[in-house]
């Protein structure tokens, strides 16, 4: 009988399978070493990214939330301005007669008792005022002027009586009339002895009109049609100066400011 003999396979011991002191030297070990260091790299570099991404989506939101509420106001805003200006003038919104007076309304919506409600009695709402109609009046403080439309002795010969009837009243603006006004002063000559009897003559001047600014060429009535006409119309000095120059004046833009910075001063 043939005794039989165990083979004994021999097989390559892995990098793994080495002792730590060994697995450093051995350069399969160090080549695996460095494959995982640089997978994990990869790996938080991947992860980096992924949460950098996830910050920059969430910031878009969020931008895009505030964009859509700011476009919501913008569109409420302009709904409000066209119904101002091409809504009807009687037109109200009652949802914005509440908007500041929270706290009057939550005070005033408790619940009354049944008891309480029943007792009291039903109030008549009042009529609404009818909206007068017509032209309104001019004011009273007008200075009024008549024109009269008469009839010709012809065709009110042999009339009884005559009488005129208002038919209605008409607002009659006169436009600015641009005049010169001459100062003139009365000067008095009185003759007077003096002391060692010599005959001489003296002068007496009337006394001029108070003005605000001497030696001026702008009367009262031009300045105050100048201050009110640029800080009451907003009409700048060089159409004012356009306007005095159809009705014949010659004045410059720079002599009215020049006027009103001196009256300035003057009336401080």
């Amino acid at each position: 009988m043939k005794s039989t003999v165990d083979t004994l396979i021999f097989q390559p011991k892995s990098a793994l399978s080495l002792p730590f002191h060994q697995a450093e030297t051995n350069p399969e070990m160090v080549a695996l070493f460095k494959a995982i260091h640089s997978q994990e790299s990869v790996i938080l570099e991947k992860e980096n990214a992924l949460l950098e991404k996830d910050d920059i989506i969430q910031k878009k939101s969020e931008i895009i939330d505030s964009q859509k509420k700011r476009i919501a106001q913008l569109e409420e805003y302009l709904r409000l301005s066209r119904s101002r200006l091409y809504g009807r003038s009687t037109e109200k919104n009652n949802s914005q007669d509440d908007i500041f007076n929270e706290v009057e309304l939550e005070g005033c919506t408790g619940e009354q008792d049944e008891d309480e409600a029943e007792d009291q009695p039903e109030q008549e709402l009042p009529k609404p005022r009818k909206k007068k109609t017509g032209r309104k009046p001019f004011s009273e403080s007008l200075p009024r002027v008549q024109e009269r439309s008469e009839l010709s002795e012809e065709e009110k010969a042999e009339a009884i009586n005559t009488f005129f009837v208002k038919v209605r009243e008409e607002l009659d603006i006169v436009p600015a009339k641009v005049q010169v006004k001459e100062i003139l002063q009365e000067k008095a000559v009185f003759p007077e002895v003096d002391e060692h009897g010599q005959e001489k003559r003296v002068i007496k001047v009337a006394e001029l009109p108070k003005h605000p600014l001497p030696k001026s060429s702008l009367s009262v009535c031009t300045l105050a049609w100048i201050i009110v006409s640029k800080y009451c119309d907003a009409l700048p000095l060089y159409r004012q100066e356009n306007i005095l120059k159809r009705y014949g004046g010659s004045v410059t833009r720079t002599t009215m400011a020049n006027s009103l910075i001196r009256l300035s001063t003057e009336l401080k």
